[in-house]
């Protein structure tokens, strides 16, 4: 096959891993909100739950839990429906256990990062909002939220890069994702060095963008506390 095909099949990996990797951390956004969400009132049953799923997904490596949901994950998924007395048969592919898996490892770590986050907002802010009879839940989704965002979003980005460069160990499982086609290239044409210097420029490639975004929402989210600084020091002089 010409070097160019090869390319062309880097392409191809790039943009799948790109999918896993953007699946993947949107499923651990959601079950690590959630989780903090649920867990920061310190709810005894909520708080056992918890525990147990920390503990297994924070203590098992990634690509372990990936190996599981995929040979593993047609039986798991066939014994719950029958627990109501369903008979289901699902076949799990090798994009959707990467998903599945790395979402479900790397949301016991969001979780953490978001209920700290929580912890951070000035307790005034939630005094505030329950002064001015703001609905609860618009109160967390306009007041809490935001300011929430501010605090996790450098813990988020780092674990956004994880995330994506963990996608590398799911090509174990048989997703032919860029690690895949650049140890292919590196096989038929005897030459490692450039296709893996490729992969490594597409991953530093996607860091280099997520610092660029990051900073520009870290902006967008530093607008309103940046006016009410400005605001403290003009009274202040």
């Amino acid at each position: 096959m010409p070097l160019l095909g090869f390319v062309e099949q880097l392409g191809l990996g790039a943009l799948i891993t790109i999918q896993v990797a953007v699946l993947s951390y949107l499923l651990a956004l959601l079950v690590g909100t959630l989780f903090a969400l649920a867990t920061v009132r310190r709810k005894p049953v909520m708080n056992v739950f918890w525990q147990v799923y920390a503990s297994i997904f924070t203590g098992v490596p990634s690509l372990l839990v990936a190996f599981l949901f995929y040979y593993a994950g047609s039986g798991m998924i066939a014994s719950l429906f029958s627990l109501v007395g369903m008979r289901v048969t699902i076949e799990v592919n090798p994009f959707a256990a990467a998903v599945v898996a790395l979402g479900l490892v790397y949301g016991a770590y969001i979780a953490d990062i978001v209920r700290s986050a929580i912890h951070n907002v000035p307790a005034g802010q939630f005094e505030a909002a329950n002064v001015l009879l703001i609905p609860r839940p618009a109160a967390w989704f306009f007041v809490i939220l935001p300011q929430v965002l501010r605090f996790a979003l450098p813990a988020l980005t780092n674990m956004w890069i994880v995330v994506l460069k963990d996608t590398a160990l799911i090509s174990l499982i048989g997703l032919k994702e860029i690690m895949t086609y650049a140890r292919l290239a590196s096989g038929v044409t005897k030459e490692p060095f450039i296709y893996y210097i490729l992969a490594a420029a597409f991953f530093l490639l996607m860091t280099g963008l997520t610092y660029l975004v990051s900073q520009r929402v870290e902006g967008w989210t530093e607008r309103g506390s940046r006016r009410a600084t400005a605001k403290g020091v003009a009274r202040a002089l």
